[in-house]
């Protein structure tokens, strides 16, 4: 992975990977700001602000403008909010890839932010979180973190709440912009068939005037618990969803690798513990996922299944169970190995594309301070031992860490919470 950042004088960090092995280049514009960066009244607000970007600028008037110029580019272009970041992109042909500089950065620099559309788009907002609510293998993710995390920015969901979406104004946005949308927290990447001198030239050139400021901070989570918790939504769904796990590690946490590993032992793959036990041995879910997210000052491994309403107890068990397997037996050479490699195909398969490795590299940039190529995971991964997974999985798995979320028509909570042991 070839790439060079370079730091501009007012603080815009820009990272540029060229790709000649490719006919395609993706601008992407990074700001380190989420959701957890806002206040209770704010709630939405990052989010918001990113379909406001979409609306015109003076270049572009309205949306249509700028739809209808990336059409005619057969260009992929969208925008996604987290909780610690957001980002603003265009896939294109590589011999457009100026006029997409030249879109994206408009949009984030210029966006005009009218009151009116803000009042039009107040409605699609409320629709994409209605839409949300009635998914819940995505819904319950957010009430899972908001067990985890409780009243803070951490917990709460990132596309906010209906009273908030109903309240913002134009003063609203242009605050939060100013706070968070400065150079010195901006990353602006190009992946692609492009020529890295021409790219940095236009890339100062568009961003000569951007707005300057100290970078902001988030209120860091305090995590406390003392026994297992649990979280139960009743809501008519044809299944029922769970996830169940612990909280672990923040993202710069000395074993982060050998927990990433112990998940994908646990369910990373079609072959993984969880998914022989759960659906090929007793037929209980078509679909089970372990994973971890990491955050600066918090981290957790989850278990992630839909389930028919009658099997929801029995599949927690069988879940417990695998939790408790691998933290009083050490895994076997040939099952950690499988599951490393299994890593390093996964991370491979991720950076075919010039949208992945700008992707990749800015986020690297925005959220670590640093790029840390994959080559260096992959040598981090290979350094975990059988003795290692062990001692995290005896470290994690214990009752004061467990945690569990549910949604479902009729569950019994109490019944529920009695399961809750390891």
């Amino acid at each position: 992975m070839n790439y060079k950042k370079y730091t501009l004088k007012n603080g815009l960090r820009i990272i540029l990977a060229p790709m000649h092995e490719t006919e395609t280049a993706t601008v992407m514009i990074m700001t380190g700001v989420g959701s957890r960066y806002e206040t209770r009244a704010e709630n939405g607000l990052a989010h918001f602000l990113e379909h406001m970007f979409f609306k015109g600028t003076a270049k572009r008037p309205n949306a249509i403008d700028i739809s209808k110029e990336l059409d005619g580019l057969g260009a992929e272009y969208n925008a996604y909010t987290g909780k610690d970041r957001t980002a603003y992109y265009a896939k294109v042909e590589a011999r457009h890839w100026e006029t997409a500089l030249d879109i994206v950065s408009d949009l984030f620099l210029n966006a005009k932010i009218e009151e009116e559309e803000i009042k039009r788009e107040k409605g699609p907002v409320l629709q994409e979180l209605n839409m949300y609510e009635d998914m819940p293998p995505r819904h319950i993710n957010d009430l899972w973190e908001l067990h985890l995390y409780g009243d803070t920015p951490l917990g709460w969901e990132i596309i906010g709440t209906k009273e908030n979406l109903h309240r913002f104004t134009r003063k609203d946005f242009m605050k939060y912009l100013a706070r968070g949308y400065v150079a010195e927290n901006v990353v602006v990447g190009v992946a692609g068939k492009v020529d890295p001198k021409q790219v940095l030239s236009a890339i100062k050139k568009h961003f000569a005037k951007i707005r300057t400021g100290k970078k902001p901070v988030f209120k860091k989570v305090k995590e406390v618990q003392s026994k297992p918790g649990i979280f139960v939504q009743n809501k008519k769904t044809d299944q029922s969803h769970l996830i169940i796990g612990v909280r672990a590690y923040p993202m710069h946490h000395p074993d982060r690798y050998a927990l990433a590993v112990l998940a994908t032992i646990l369910g990373g793959g079609m072959s993984s513990r969880l998914w022989l036990a759960v659906r090929e041995r007793r037929g209980l879910a078509y679909r089970v996922t372990t994973g971890v997210e990491t955050y600066h000052d918090a981290g957790y491994l989850a278990t992630q299944s839909g389930v028919e309403h009658e099997n929801l107890e029995e599949t927690i068990k069988v879940i417990l169970d695998e939790y408790r397997k691998i933290r009083e037996e050490k895994v076997g050479a040939e099952e950690l190995a499988k599951a490393k490699d299994h890593m390093k195909g996964q991370m491979a398969l991720a950076f075919e594309g010039s949208d992945d490795i700008v992707e990749y590299l800015i986020t690297q940039e925005t959220i670590h301070g640093k790029v840390t190529l994959p080559k260096e995971k992959a040598k981090k991964i290979d350094a975990v031992t059988a003795d290692d997974v062990l001692r995290v999985a005896q470290d994690i798995f214990q009752n004061r860490r467990l945690n569990l979320a549910v949604i479902a028509p009729k569950a019994d909570e109490a019944k529920l919470e009695k399961l809750l042991k390891l």
